[in-house]
């Protein structure tokens, strides 16, 4: 199985990045322990930050390159702080470079940060519908992180996996 994080925090290093990782971490090991679908998962991880200055450029075989590891991954984690009330800028140029169904094929998990829960149906409204939009299968809600939560994210996305892990294992084995 193949994991593409992608986190659209215009600072590199972010809280949203390590919400992401854990994310996959913690999905990973439900998949893993209740599902068998094998502890060999391969990570790719994406901090746009670290690219920003290259997703308009055209061509950037680097932009290139990241794009097709994320279409050719089983999954994409695409995660985001909550900005103007929904994701980032940087994740949406990233996500534009894909044509129609560029991640058919993939399962999709939105997930967002933000300081308080008034955003939390952002990961919903927002964030799912473009990875629809792009062919990702979404079998599971999204997940909303707040920062009053950071300190406890084993628990908070331990209880979000607990209900996503049957979805997320239903749409691997399909798809």
């Amino acid at each position: 199985m193949s994991i593409a994080v992608v986190v659209g925090n215009p600072k590199a290093g972010s809280r949203t990045l390590r919400v992401a990782q854990a994310v996959a971490d913690i999905l990973v090991e439900r998949l893993v322990d209740a599902y068998e679908l094998g502890d060999n998962t391969e990570r790719f991880v994406i901090d746009l930050a670290d690219v920003a200055g290259q997703l308009f450029d055209y061509p950037s075989q680097t932009v290139d390159d990241l794009l097709g590891t994320v279409a050719a991954s089983d999954m994409v984690i695409a995660a985001s702080p909550t900005y103007k009330a929904t994701y980032t800028g940087l994740l949406k140029v990233f996500f534009d470079r894909y044509g129609n169904n560029g991640l058919a094929g993939t399962v999709g998990v939105p997930v967002m940060t933000g300081a308080a829960p008034i955003h939390a149906l952002a990961p919903e409204l927002h964030l799912r519908p473009l990875l629809v939009e792009l062919g990702a299968t979404t079998p599971t809600r999204g997940l909303y992180v707040t920062e009053a939560q950071f300190d406890d994210l084993d628990g908070v996305i331990g209880a979000w996996a607990d209900a996503a892990a049957p979805l997320v294992a239903r749409a691997l084995a399909t798809s």
